[in-house]
């Protein structure tokens, strides 16, 4: 059975961090017209065409939508023999923003920039991720977790003054103190946990309805992911495990973790929850089975592109039993 992918797993040709240091180089790159550069707003890349037929919207150098964005542009590398940028026009405010929709679950909302050409609009990255090529998922998942970064790092942790955009983006420096801040990328472990026949899912409070994914937290300063995943899941539903591994990784800009999935065995089945989860549940392969056929609308799986997902059919195909015999 086909077991899922992950979103934002793509790698592209180079991220050629030689040249982050080489402004000349880069200003050539945009002066020559042939870059390739991804407006983001507020985390949301700009986007053409939905479902099957969605790509990212990429722009020259001379697009009216940059007009509205800071430079330098964040360089994020050489693709396809291509220079790629993506610039944050966060600045710009839309007419009639729907702020209750922007902060539901699931982003529905689009925004279009003014004149730019028919079909390009700002939408949520997640509602695309599985339609993306995996080169420009990835290469979106970049930009955005970087702007987010830059947006929450604008002071120097050092002498709190504020510091500046470095090396095309992937520093920031203080003119104050001469201290250099790099990007942060948060580990969470994120983990199926297994009892015979049955899976241990979960919810949270605010997901759409019937919605049950993998148990996940972040990993603590001095911690093994083994032990984040025993320590995660016996807090958050009293359960405790063993035989712990580790399956395979995905970046998640969501807003800048790098996800760690791993599977267990439950040496319990006593579920005690704590006040992380709406709900926990053990559920059989039988009934996974039906949901991720959409054959049971009362129990929905993890979104496609996601390491739950994935997880899930790996579960599901039996390719991960083997750990336990």
């Amino acid at each position: 059975m086909n077991t899922g992918f992950m979103a934002f797993n793509g790698h592209w040709d180079s991220r050629a961090a030689e040249i982050r240091s080489d402004p000349d180089t880069l200003g050539q790159f945009l002066s020559h017209g042939h870059a390739r550069i991804l407006p983001v707003w507020r985390g949301k890349p700009q986007l053409r065409g939905a479902g099957p037929a969605a790509e990212l919207g990429w722009v020259n150098a001379t697009a009216n939508v940059l007009e509205r964005a800071p430079q330098p542009y964040l360089f994020l590398g050489i693709h396809n023999n291509t220079p790629h940028f993506a610039a944050d026009i966060s600045a710009w405010e839309p007419d009639a923003l729907d702020r209750g929709a922007m902060a539901m679950f699931m982003d529905t909302t689009i925004q279009h920039y003014p004149g730019t050409e028919p079909g390009l609009f700002f939408g949520e990255l997640r509602q695309s991720m599985a339609q993306l090529g995996a080169s420009d998922a990835a290469l979106a998942a970049t930009a955005r977790a970087m702007f987010n970064w830059h947006r929450s790092h604008g002071y120097c942790a050092a002498c709190g003054q504020p510091s500046h955009m470095a090396l095309a983006g992937w520093e920031r420096h203080c003119a104050s103190c001469g201290a250099k801040h790099f990007p942060r990328t948060d580990p969470v472990v994120i983990m199926l946990v297994t009892h015979g026949n049955d899976l241990l899912l979960g919810r949270s409070a605010g997901w759409p309805q019937g919605m049950y994914s993998a148990l996940a937290g972040f990993v603590e300063p001095g911690e093994t992911l083994e032990n984040a995943v025993y320590r995660e899941v016996h807090e958050e539903t009293g359960i405790q495990t063993t035989d712990i591994r580790f399956i395979a990784s995905q970046p998640w800009p969501f807003p800048s973790s790098l996800m760690l999935g791993c599977v267990g065995r439950a040496t319990t089945r006593a579920i005690t929850l704590d006040d992380e989860l709406e709900d926990a549940r053990w559920v059989s392969r039988e009934q996974v089975l039906r949901g991720w056929s959409g054959e049971d609308a009362n129990f929905i799986p993890a979104r496609k592109g996601a390491i739950a997902h994935h997880l899930i059919g790996l579960w599901l195909a039996g390719k991960v039993q083997h750990a336990y015999m």
